[in-house]
């Protein structure tokens, strides 16, 4: 049998493929070692099975999975049901039969070794391997520059230097290019050590450099450096009029692509040399709001930040196509986050800006993204935001927002194996993007698989350590498994302002669940005596939750006096935001718990309708779990069963807390569900699965 010929037989055009037998040599090696990627093993002729890896080095072999492999794999798995088919009619049942012991006998170990499993298999953990994932000849990360400019507040000119370079560099095909967020851990000034930031990263080459601008004068010094080696490539030093600071950047660029030996097509050539404005107030603005937009925390302030930036550098130069591009952005992600207030004018504005872009310049894959972006945040046309997305991936081959946001459109459509492979090319790109491994663990979340969401949160506390958004999740986590011991420990030590809104209302519910919300009552009315505007909605919502802590800590007259004005300060923001179902929802809660029975069910009842879980699998359930909470608080127990049992049956995220989804623990725990105790189709639901 030639195994050689059965092995080269699996791959498609300019694929080289070894077998285990071969790698298990290679490998002693450490030359050959980043090369190679696990396939697995594959069934092939006469009942061979081959367990194969793929070699890639220096542009030799093809880095996609063998088109022959994903077929045979798919072949294999109908042919193991099939045999259970093609069975003698006698022996059928016997296999059924034996089939169905094991799957008890399975379910019985599964379901008694840890609380909670149900649907938590919908995506499975990522396959893990001894060999280490390749590092690309030709893949770069641009670190921070140093600021060696006597007024310090030019960080922000630093930094986009750096920027628009590391932008350039990324809409070169032939480079992998890590992106900007995950650099910026590497902030300049500090000791670096380029071998271990290049394994962090996954690149073989890291630039670094500084800047020093002095009035209308701007110098630049870039050093191209081997990361494995720690060896000097190519250095140079530019010092020019601060007008010629784009001609700079794209120089650059284009020298640490010629020094990779990438192979730039006539468009990216074109894209690197392009003047994005002849305004240097206009860039200069640009260049502040872009400081506010790469910020890894999506705070209101850090949205307002760069909104305004962002809407002055276009006023000075209403050509600035990027600059539309970004503000259009910067207002659909306020939209839907709620860092800002998600208004019809916001609403509008963030389409305007999008199409204002893509007209001034319909190939730039700024604008293009900002359209799907638009489409995916305002209108939740998923759809057209997925073709805008493909469109834009053409035009920005490295960067991690297009794969990001294809993740984000397939969690939404509900497919999550689809959104974990993007996930993956995302962080292949941006590996060090804390946002996007937040998101990551919200959708382990949803499906209910706390461990991997945990993994993912460890995973942000490693590069970003005691951020209080992250442990408050872990909190809710804790909550969700119904551990208040654990939660308790995360929070205790947190001092959430009032903008950390997510820690502040973990600390709340932690201590509602344990029925002693008094220590959290001073807390919330000193921070509703000075509220902050920029919050919007939010400091209603904050004061439901002072109402619900009054309420359980006994003090029933106080609570409703705090109820009364929240229904005030939400009814008025929900005229201005029609369609916002968290607003939406709060507001029903809030009604219920004055007793107005009818405005209540009104409201939730409008949020079902609205917002679906067919339309959207993470956040189309939210509705249902508000619904779910006003028919239990207002002594509806058929209505409020039945929705708890769909809750329990799907993916979703939560209102209360934000992003957690309901559990039998979370049941068993928590005070507004008390009315329903005693019901035995609720005590059945809140037992563990």
């Amino acid at each position: 049998m030639n195994v050689a010929q059965r092995v080269l037989d699996c791959g498609d055009a300019g694929h080289i493929l070894v077998s285990k037998h071969v790698v298990e040599d290679l490998v002693q090696s450490r030359r050959w070692k980043p090369y190679l990627y696990d396939l697995g093993e594959y069934k092939v002729k006469h009942g061979l099975r081959l367990h194969l890896f793929n070699f890639c080095k220096d542009g030799l072999g093809n880095l996609q999975t063998p088109e022959k492999l994903k077929q045979r794999r798919w072949k294999q798995d109908v042919a193991a049901v099939r045999s259970v088919r093609q069975l003698p009619k006698f022996l059928f049942p016997v296999a059924v039969a034996g089939s169905v012991f094991v799957l008890i006998c399975f379910s019985f170990i599964y379901f008694h070794r840890a609380p909670w499993r149900a649907i938590t298999s919908t995506v499975s953990p990522p396959a893990t391997s001894n060999v280490p994932v390749p590092v690309p000849e030709k893949s770069v990360a641009v670190l921070p520059f140093d600021n060696l400019s006597e007024e310090k507040e030019n960080a922000y000119f630093t930094d986009g230097v750096q920027g628009e370079i590391l932008t350039d560099l990324a809409k070169v095909a032939d480079l992998k290019v890590i992106s900007r967020t995950s650099v910026l851990q590497y902030g300049s000034g500090a000791e670096r050590n380029v071998r271990q930031i290049g394994e962090q990263l996954g690149v073989a080459n890291v630039v670094e450099g500084n800047v020093q601008r002095s009035g209308n004068r701007v110098r630049v010094n870039a050093v191209l450096v081997d990361a494995r080696t720690d060896r000097q490539l190519w250095a140079q030093t530019y010092d020019r009029d601060l007008a010629d600071v784009f001609a700079i950047q794209s120089e650059i660029a284009k020298a640490i692509a010629d020094q990779l030996q990438a192979k730039l097509t006539s468009h990216e050539k074109q894209v690197i040399a392009a003047k994005p404005t002849n305004n240097v107030e206009a860039y200069d603005a640009y260049l502040r709001g872009l400081a506010y937009a790469s910020k890894t925390d999506n705070t209101a302030a850090n949205a307002i930040g760069a909104q305004k930036y962002f809407r002055e550098a276009v006023h000075l130069d209403p050509k600035f196509a990027i600059a539309w591009a970004l503000l259009s952005y910067i207002d659909a992600r306020g939209y839907l986050t709620e860092t800002l207030q998600p208004t019809v004018a916001l609403r509008e504005e963030a389409r305007q800006a999008a199409e204002t872009a893509a007209t001034l310049e319909p190939n730039l894959g700024e604008a293009v993204w900002a359209k799907g972006y638009y489409d995916y945040s305002c209108l939740k046309d998923y759809d057209t935001a997925e073709h805008y997305f493909e469109q834009a991936r053409r035009l920005l081959p490295n960067s991690s927002k297009i794969p990001a946001a294809l993740a984000y459109v397939a969690r939404r459509r509900g497919q999550w194996e689809r959104s974990e492979a993007y996930f993956d090319e995302a962080e292949r790109l941006d590996p060090r993007n804390v946002y996007l491994l937040t998101q990551r663990a919200i959708s382990y979340i949803a499906l209910r698989r706390f461990d991997g969401a945990l993994r993912k949160l460890d995973e942000v506390l490693n590069i970003i350590p005691d951020d209080v958004d992250t442990l408050a999740t872990k909190a809710a986590i804790a909550q969700a498994e119904g551990d208040l011991p654990r939660a308790s420990a995360l929070l205790a030590p947190l001092r959430p302002a009032a903008e950390d809104t997510q820690a502040l209302e973990g600390q709340v519910y932690q201590a509602i669940l344990e029925r002693r919300p008094a220590q959290m009552i001073p807390r919330l009315k000193e921070i509703l005596a000075k509220p902050d505007p920029a919050l919007g909605y939010i400091n209603g919502r904050l004061r439901y939750w002072l109402g619900w802590a009054q309420e359980v800590g006994g003090d029933a007259a106080a609570a409703q006096g705090t109820w009364q004005q929240a229904r005030s300060e939400l009814e008025s923001f929900l005229k201005e935001q029609p369609e916002n179902f968290s607003l939406m929802g709060i507001l029903a809660l809030t009604n219920a718990s004055l007793g107005d029975k009818a405005a209540a069910l009104a409201l939730s009842e409008r949020a079902m309708a609205n917002l679906t879980v067919e339309k959207d699998a993470i956040i189309g359930a939210v509705p249902i779990a508000i619904f779910a909470r006003v028919t239990a608080r207002i002594g509806e127990p058929d209505r409020a069963v039945a929705a708890l049992q769909k809750l329990l049956s799907i993916p979703c995220a939560g209102p209360l807390p934000e992003n957690v989804p309901l559990t039998p623990a979370l049941l068993r725990l928590d005070p507004m569900f008390d009315l329903l105790r005693g019901d035995p189709r609720f005590e059945a639901l809140c037992r563990d699965r």
